[in-house]
C-alpha cells in the first residue's frame, strides 16, 4: 500500500498573494481543517508545504501555503496533484476505503468468476462506481453499494461482487488502440 494518498488537485489560483483552488477528492472537504502539511507533486517530485490557512468555497478547499506569498510562485503548479501522508489522513468509517487501495484489486463474482480488475472510481454524488477493466479490454460499470459490493478483502487483493439483474446489460465502454473510448449500449 502506498504510504501517499491523494487529497486533491489544484484547480487554480486565488487572488494574488499565493492561495490556490484546490478540488478535493474527499467528499468532506472540512477534512483539510485538520491537516499541518500536504504534498506536491511537481511532476518530478513531491514538495512538503506547510499549510498555514484553510477556506472552503462551494466545492472547493481555498489554501495558502507558509512561504508562498505571490501568486507567480503557485501559478506553475495549476492542475498539480495535492497529496496527504497515510497516517495523516483521517481514519475511515465502516466500509469506507482509500481509493488508492481499491485500484488493481481483482473482481469476482459471488459465484467465482474472475470479472477483471479496479481501474478507476468514478464520483457520481449518489454513490460511487467502480470502473472494472475486463480481460477483453471492455470496461464494466458496477455501482458501489451494498446489494452489489459483497466483499472487500485488501488483505486478499479481491472484491467480491453481485451482478444485479441487468448490471450486465448496462452501459459499458471499450478503449481502442489509440486510447480513445466508445461508448456501447448492449
Amino acid at each position: 500500500m502506498d504510504d501517499m494518498l491523494q487529497a486533491g488537485v489544484i484547480a487554480a489560483t486565488h487572488g494574488i498573494c499565493g492561495e490556490v483552488k484546490v478540488l478535493p477528492v474527499s467528499d468532506d472537504p472540512e477534512r483539510f481543517r485538520t491537516l499541518k502539511k500536504i504534498f506536491l507533486d511537481t511532476g518530478n517530485e513531491k514538495i512538503e508545504l506547510e499549510i498555514s490557512r484553510v477556506k472552503t468555497f462551494k466545492q472547493f478547499v481555498i489554501l495558502k501555503f507558509k512561504g508562498i506569498d505571490d501568486i507567480n510562485d503557485i501559478e506553475k503548479y495549476r492542475g498539480k496533484e495535492l497529496f496527504v501522508a497515510r497516517e495523516d489522513a483521517l481514519p475511515l468509517g465502516t466500509d469506507e476505503y482509500y481509493a488508492a487501495d481499491l485500484i488493481g484489486l481483482d473482481v469476482r463474482t459471488d459465484s467465482g468468476d474472475k470479472l477483471g480488475k479496479i481501474a478507476d472510481i468514478l464520483e457520481t454524488g449518489a454513490n460511487d462506481v467502480y470502473v472494472v477493466q475486463k480481460d477483453d479490454g471492455s470496461e464494466l460499470l458496477l455501482p458501489a453499494i451494498h446489494d452489489c459490493v459483497r466483499n472487500v478483502s485488501l488483505e486478499e487483493g479481491c472484491i467480491t461482487v453481485h451482478l444485479m439483474d441487468g448490471l450486465l446489460d448496462a452501459v459499458s465502454r471499450k478503449t481502442d488502440g489509440a486510447g480513445k473510448e466508445d461508448h456501447h449500449e448492449h
